[in-house]
């Protein structure tokens, strides 16, 4: 099978911190790749190495079968990137962010103004297409930046925590974006912290931590590994909460949770919710609900990582967390210069 996007044994290290260990993943052709993983796990590297921005240290990634070390110019001309904040000049009208982007890519004037009129009517900006963009809303600014990304028509698109800060409504609005994206045949790789994103869009998902992949599949075949389904239980009586969560744990094990006043245990068997039942039951501990649901990505990345996601977290903070922390831009400017 030929892949719009493969990494073999990608590795890369920012000083004393690697970033990424040995990355193998792949995304098929008119799909959604989900990457995920903690802060710093090394999911903004290898985009940026799959942009071209940074080269490996070890290993090889492939866009539409062009190495992106030996092919970087080919690769580029098939890509867009969309990152963590938009990139788009605030001193500019709508109109003339994205005219600049088609000259400099040296599409013909005519043809540059015309794209970006299509690409501003298409995504909702043709009202606000004389305005500076210092004056557009967030989520405006975001698709401004995810329009300029397709100027040059790209089938393969990179879009590092492209919803980080907007609100529910203007994410929404980029996922049915994306999805019409998708289904005009473009690849994308995505990077989220939000779970419930990566759910919703990606076919497939890849999970990193600590610069390695820890985890790959599809969203349903990652849940089936922390169990089909999850165990809810809320006391009546707030003060039989801990009490309630202990007879929970000794019942389904260590990876039972307490989620505001719920709690919450992996279902890996049929015996697990009599047993509660019994255990509540013999306690005397009364229950306001006690409900059966599939389990969610946000449950998969607590049992693969030990910890939830952080939504808005990105991966070029430089923090320390667990040894995989990436670099900070500082140290992108230093690698790309020396690349």
């Amino acid at each position: 099978m030929t892949y719009a996007i493969q990494a073999e044994g990608l590795a890369k290290r920012f000083k004393e911190t690697q970033a990424l260990a040995g990355v193998d993943l792949a995304a098929r052709t008119g799909t959604v790749l989900g990457l995920l993983g903690p802060n710093g796990a090394g999911k903004t590297t290898a985009v940026r190495i799959f942009a071209t921005l940074l080269a490996p240290d070890a290993g090889r990634a492939l866009v539409a079968g062009h190495d992106v070390v030996r092919e970087a110019g080919v690769v580029r001309s098939l890509v867009g990137l969309t990152g963590q904040y938009a990139a788009v000049d605030e001193n500019l009208t709508g109109t003339e962010n994205l005219l600049l982007i088609g000259r400099l890519l040296g599409i013909p004037r005519r043809a540059a103004r015309a794209r970006a009129a299509e690409l501003l009517d298409r995504f909702h900006l043709g009202d606000a297409a004389g305005r500076a963009v210092k004056t557009y809303s967030g989520g405006m600014r975001r698709r401004l930046d995810l329009a300029a990304s397709l100027v040059g028509r790209p089938r393969i698109l990179f879009l590092d925590e492209p919803t980080t800060g907007l609100d529910p409504r203007s994410r929404g609005e980029l996922w049915d974006m994306l999805r019409g994206l998708v289904a005009e045949g473009v690849t994308a790789l995505l990077t989220t912290q939000y779970l419930n994103e990566a759910d919703m869009l990606a076919d497939d998902i890849v999970v990193i931590d600590k610069g390695r992949v820890i985890a790959e599949g599809t969203p349903d075949e990652l849940k089936s590994q922390v169990g089909g389904q999850v165990l809810q239980v809320r006391p009546v009586r707030a003060d039989d909460l801990a009490g309630a969560h202990a007879l929970v744990a000794e019942a389904a094990g260590h990876q039972t949770q307490i989620e505001g006043d719920v709690i919450t245990a992996p279902v890996n068997g049929p015996e697990l919710m009599p047993a509660v039942v019994r255990r509540l039951d013999g306690a005397g501990i009364a229950v306001g609900e006690l409900t059966l649901r599939r389990s969610s990505l946000d449950e998969v990345f607590l049992a693969l990582t030990g910890h939830r996601a952080e939504p808005g977290d990105g991966d070029g903070s430089g923090d320390g967390g667990g040894g995989g922390a990436e670099p900070d831009d500082s140290d992108i400017e230093r690698a790309v210069s020396s690349a």
